[in-house]
């Protein structure tokens, strides 16, 4: 059977299968990045400001090669740069060092499930925004994400957490991040378009993490197995990635892409447990999973 002419014939098909490859790519890079961080002794900083330059640089390239965008242009108007550089610090160097740095504290699979907490906090702030109590799919989406923090970072013992507390301070943050990341640079990307946006993001985020952790400033065992790993991270877990995803939104929802995205936790837990033997108990799961779950459950809402 030819697969690749069964997915040309059916774009919502191509849709789908772009989406999974670019959640897969982001649950696999965090997983690949707690090897980093735990095996081979390299840290947070210096991979967040390496990932940020690198990948930042490639999406302004392809935005200038392939979308024949003027990547300059975004900078000529006040108000914009005030947004692009806001944007860039809080929200792109924000999501990726919080996240990151919960890796490297704990591990991917418990860090990236946090950062999925990301929807309820939206919804909770839609909700005050309109001055209105939220809607009982909502209200099932906050317990549903209480409880399933509670069972992730307790394994069901309220007298001892089952993570470090830096690993959960910094998890709880890069969801908050991550709520702002997604709620703030609209009016950019609705004026700029996505790749554009978010490559001088990267640039300014990582512009400014050079004056907290220089790229040249390394610590950790460089090995061609580090090195590939790295070359993972910002090629297949950033570039291609976000341009999988992008590409995905030409044939499905936007909607749909979402809910296809959230077994980006799934497989950094998967893997972390068979790659990294991440000690993984039936109440994390289930934590693991009510947590998720929220995502599907506020995507019947409609405000």
């Amino acid at each position: 059977m030819n697969t690749m002419g069964a997915v040309r014939s059916y774009p919502r098909a191509r849709g789908i299968i772009l989406v999974l490859i670019a959640a897969t790519s982001w649950g696999v890079s965090g997983t690949v990045a707690q090897y980093l961080f735990h095996q081979q002794g390299f840290g947070s900083s210096w991979l967040v400001v390496v990932r940020l330059l690198l990948a930042g640089m490639g999406l302004l390239f392809y935005s200038h090669t392939v979308g024949k965008q003027n990547i300059w242009t975004i900078w000529k108007s006040k108000q914009d740069i005030f947004r692009l550089v806001a944007f860039g610090i809080i929200g792109m160097l924000g999501v990726q060092y919080t996240f990151f740095a919960a890796i490297e504290h704990g591990n991917a699979a418990t860090a990236t499930v946090l950062q999925y907490l990301a929807p309820v906090i939206i919804a909770l702030y839609i909700c005050f925004l309109a001055r209105s109590l939220p809607v009982k799919h909502e209200v099932l989406a906050i317990v549903l994400a209480l409880g399933g923090t509670f069972l992730l970072v307790t394994k069901g013992n309220i007298h001892s957490l089952s993570i470090s507390g830096p690993a959960f301070y910094w998890g709880i943050l890069s969801a908050f991040a991550l709520a702002f990341y997604t709620l703030f640079p609209v009016k950019l990307l609705s004026k700029w378009g996505t790749t554009l946006t978010v490559g001088w993001g990267m640039m300014v985020g990582g512009i400014v993490m050079c004056f907290i952790h220089p790229p040249w400033r390394f610590e950790g065992h460089w090995s061609f197995t580090s090195f590939l790993a790295v070359a993972f991270v910002v090629i297949v877990g950033t570039l291609i990635a976000f341009l999988c995803f992008m590409e995905s939104l030409k044939y499905i929802k936007a909607s749909e892409a979402s809910l296809l995205a959230s077994i980006e936790p799934l497989s950094a837990a998967f893997l972390a447990v068979v790659w990294l033997q991440v000690a993984f108990s039936p109440i994390e799961w289930v934590g693991a999973f009510s947590i998720i779950a929220t995502i599907f459950i506020l995507s019947a809402v409609k405000r």
